[in-house]
């Protein structure tokens, strides 16, 4: 039986087009998938505009998926990553 542990998810690692990654909390994921969800309001895909609110949608981003092409060739990426064993 595999460990629970492994599917705690506390941090994640976030690669934006054009900036250097970033180790941010599950919370400043959040806030940061918040924030580009209301810059590209009409381009969600499906699933995620089925969620009602900024902040469903954004939960859903989080924990079921792991990317994002906001625009041909940029892709916003995010990956749950443990810290120490």
């Amino acid at each position: 039986m595999a460990n629970s542990l492994m599917y705690q998810e506390e941090m994640f690692v976030l690669l934006a087009p054009g900036q250097e990654e970033e180790i941010l909390s599950a919370d400043e994921l959040l806030v940061r998938l918040e924030a580009v969800l209301q810059q590209h309001p009409g381009d969600l895909p499906r699933d995620v505009a089925k969620r009602q609110g900024v902040a469903a949608q954004a939960r859903y981003l989080r924990d079921m998926a792991c990317e994002w092409d906001l625009q041909p060739g940029q892709t916003l990426q995010w990956y749950a990553i443990r810290l120490e064993k």
